[in-house]
């Protein structure tokens, strides 16, 4: 027994060992202006199911188990006056979700600024993130790519990124993201 922790500290020490399967939970940052779908995407995650949601006050926290992996989700309100708060829920997050309304054409301005903001705070200097470009089902809605030019992801460097369209109505594009999300955790 002895000799197995011996090995267990070595190979920590020597960062051999991998250190996901030491951490139970992925913290996980869901943000984007109000009326995006988080609460949507969080519900339906959660009970595979649509559920009727009313503007986020503050935030929603639950435990969503996906693949064996327990993920601890953050869904922040998104109204201008909630968002000065966002930055009280960074410690020890792993991955941030930026859903975006695809339909939202005159506030991508809005939503570039915030993100670029929060890529620009230490504590989220480690986080991954996954854009949804939610509400595709919708006329005039713009693609995935479209939405990474406008906000000129490819200019982010010191984070891992992907964006994913997605539907949370229908669930679509979801469980995509999510399998990034894994992705991510078994290259660290």
């Amino acid at each position: 027994m002895f000799i197995y922790f011996i090995w267990f500290i070595l190979a920590i020490k020597n960062r051999s060992f991998n250190n996901n399967l030491l951490l139970l939970e992925h913290k996980i940052v869901m943000v984007g202006l109000d009326n995006a779908g988080k609460t949507t995407i969080l519900y339906q995650f959660l009970m595979n199911e649509v559920v009727h949601t009313s503007p986020t006050i503050g935030s929603n926290v639950e435990e969503v188990v996906w693949k064996n992996i327990h993920f601890i989700m953050w869904d922040l309100g998104g109204q201008q006056s909630l968002r000065a708060a966002w930055s009280t829920y960074y410690t020890n997050t792993e991955f941030i979700i930026m859903v975006i309304d695809s339909t939202d054409r005159e506030r991508l301005g809005m939503i570039r600024e915030e993100l670029y903001s929060m890529l620009n705070h230490e504590e989220l200097s480690k986080a991954n993130v996954l854009v949804y470009a939610n509400k595709q089902d919708l006329k005039g809605s713009m693609t995935a790519a479209e939405i990474s030019r406008q906000l000129d992801l490819t200019s982010i460097k010191k984070h891992q990124w992907h964006i994913q369209s997605c539907c949370a109505l229908t669930g679509e594009g979801l469980y995509q993201g999510l399998e990034w999300i894994v992705g991510r955790l078994k290259k660290t």
